[in-house]
Parts: structure tokens; sequence; C-alpha cells
């Protein structure tokens, strides 16, 4: 086992002492991080992630002084590095202050508990155990500051009465997956003549959010995923956190069926079962694409669309906050371009167009640095 001087350290900052004290008993009783010290606010936690130089910080959001988004602000700018956030039940809307803070740069967030009458330790200390994992494996590289976002809602092209869709667009995503989806969804043309589905890692309560908050800044209308509905052009459908997304035949066209049957590869909903159906209705009129994520959701269904004719694309690892899950769908043979992420949305949009105007056999797999071959 490694020496405590050879762990990663960890800096936790919270207003509360008794929450820093649970947090800190935490960690150290795991045997695998060091806490170096703690912070009372965000202003403590500038001071101390100067003085001590964390490998990682836990970072609560409502805080006195400097809350939480403005301290991971000022850490992302002045000495990035891996910020997990504490943070209560999603407030709802796109100004969800957890989806703002994964926009930042936050590698990860962990539900809070709301006091100690109501605390259940298990619950608490393995997703927090888990992020800080997926901290210590962060590329911040990978994490520069956002780009311009596209027009929002007056610059839609289409609305709610587009056809059902011939074309589908499937996205996974994980860890560093809503700010990588901050850049893709909203540099999506609104005249895309495809439907899209996103399988994003999240618990219910915030995938909604994460919902509206790309609708406010993309062209393209963006909601939560609904069972039954149908799946319709120029549209992107967001599947619910704790529920698995599948694409069926539905009376008008292709729609979808979410179900509760248990977790794959650990999470709910997991972007297999979502890529496989796509192959199953669309054959070779899918696009695949694996953002940033710790594991290999999504590497068996891309292999599923590659091997149905559509074409496989993987976030590099350069731009990838985390490379797990676009390395193992390049490693199971689905991938076809491998792209920096301000790649991705021109290459879907490239690939819809190629697929209306004329299906065709699908290429060789290539790996590209850029555009589609």
């Amino acid at each position: 086992m490694s020496s405590s001087s050879a762990l990663r350290t960890v800096l936790v900052v919270d207003d509360s002492a008794f929450m820093r004290k649970l947090v800190v008993d935490l960690i150290e009783g795991s045997g695998a991080f060091r806490v170096v010290g703690t912070a009372r606010h965000g202003v403590d936690a500038l001071a101390k992630v100067r003085a001590l130089s964390p490998d990682i910080v836990t970072m609560d959001i409502e805080m006195p002084e400097l809350d939480g988004l403005g301290a991971l602000e000022r850490i992302m700018r002045e000495s990035p590095r891996p910020v997990v956030m504490l943070s209560g039940a999603a407030t709802g809307g796109p100004n969800d202050p957890v989806l703002r803070a994964l926009e930042l740069g936050a590698v990860e967030f962990v539900h809070k508990p709301s006091g100690p009458f109501s605390l259940d330790l298990a619950t608490v200390r393995d997703p927090l155990l888990a992020a800080l994992h997926a901290a210590a494996a962060v590329n911040l590289r990978g994490v520069p500051a956002l780009g311009s976002r596209a027009a929002g809602p007056a610059a839609r092209a289409r609305g709610e009465g587009a056809g059902p869709a011939d074309h589908v667009v499937v996205i996974a995503s994980s860890t560093g997956g809503p700010r990588a989806l901050a850049e893709v969804i909203p540099a999506l043309p609104g005249a895309l003549d495809a439907a899209v589905v996103v399988v994003q890692h999240m618990p219910a309560g915030f995938t909604k959010s994460l919902a509206e908050r790309l609708a406010a800044h993309s062209r393209l209308p963006v909601t939560e995923a609904q069972e039954g509905e149908t799946l319709r052009r120029g549209h992107v459908y967001v599947a619910p956190g704790g529920r698995h997304l599948r694409i069926v035949r539905g009376a008008d066209g292709p729609a979808i069926a979410l179900d509760d049957s248990p977790p794959i590869w650990g999470v709910r909903p997991s972007a297999d079962p979502l890529f496989r159906s796509a192959a199953e209705q669309f054959g070779a009129a899918v696009t695949g694409v694996v953002l940033t994520g710790m594991g290999r959701d999504g590497a068996e269904g891309l292999r599923a669309v590659h091997d149905a004719g559509g074409t496989g694309i993987a976030q590099d690892r350069a731009t990838s906050i985390i490379f797990g899950m676009p390395q193992a769908a390049a490693a199971a043979g689905g991938v076809d371009h491998v792209l920096p992420l301000d790649g991705i949305a021109r290459a879907i949009a490239e690939l819809s167009a190629k697929s209306r105007a004329a299906p065709a056999p699908r290429a060789r797999p290539v790996a590209a640095k850029g555009g589609v071959e």
C-alpha cells in the first residue's frame, strides 16, 4: 500500500463545521486520499489552495464571503485542479448551480445530506470516494474555457411540428459531460435533419435542469425525454436520470421507451441500450458519439452502431476530461472518427446531411483529427 505521503491530497471546503468533520473522516477513513486542510468559505479556500496546493478540492456551493461557484471559477482560472462539488437537491431550471458548477469545470458533484439526523453515511461515502477517484484521473488540459455559445431560443429553425426522425444521433457522456455537452449541443445547426438523444450519467432530478440549461443556449429545442413520445427531427432529448432509454417503433414512427431495469456498468441511464436500439431501428442512419467519462459505457453500443452501417465518433484524448469511455469505444472497434470537442458538432451536421442526401455504404474506419472524410 502507498505511504500517506504518496496519497493524493484533498482540501475540504464547507461552512459547516459538522460537514467538514464528516467529509474529512470519510476521506481519511478510505485510506486512498489524505486531507491536507479545511476551509470555511470561498475566500478561505482560495488562500488554502495557494498555501497548501492540494491535488483535489471538495467544495460546498452555498457559503458566506464567497460561494462555491465564485471560488470554483477563481480556482479554475488561477490554479486549475480537480474540484468535486457538494450540493443539496437540484433547484431545477436552467440556472441550477450544480449544472453551472459542472460547466465551470467541476469534475463531479455529490449529494450533500440535509442534516445530522437524516445522515446515512454509506450513501455519502461511496459517491464521494467515487468522485474523488474520478478527480484523480482528470486531464486538466481537457478543461479549457467554455467557448462562445450559439444563439438562444429565438434562433431556432424548427419546433414541435417537425416530422418523425429518419436519422438519429446518439450521444454518451459521463464525467465532464455537462461541460462537453454545453459545447456540442449549442453548436448544432437549427436545421439539423436528425433527432439527437443524449445519455448523461446523472441521478434523477438533475437531467431536467441539464436539458433546460442546454435549451437556453441552443438553436434546437432540448427537453428531458418522456415515455412514448415520437422522436422528431431537429429535437434534442436528454435521458431522464435513473432510467434507461431505448428507441422502439411507435405508431407514428420511432419513439422513446423508458425502463427501470438494473444498472449497466453501474449506471442508469446507460448508453449501451440506447445505442443498440438505435442501430436496430435506424440501421446505417445512426451517428453515435462517445464523449468524456470514466468506464466503458457506450463502447459495445457504438460497436453495434458501426456494425449496422452507422458512424461512430469518439472525443479525442487531448480534449477529454477523462478519456476512459472514448478509449474503450475505440478499443471495441466502433470508432470511425476521433475528433476534438470543437469538431464534433460540425461532424454530426455533416454526417446527418450526407445521410439524408444519399445514404451510402459505410466507409472503412478512420481516425481523424478534424472534420469528416
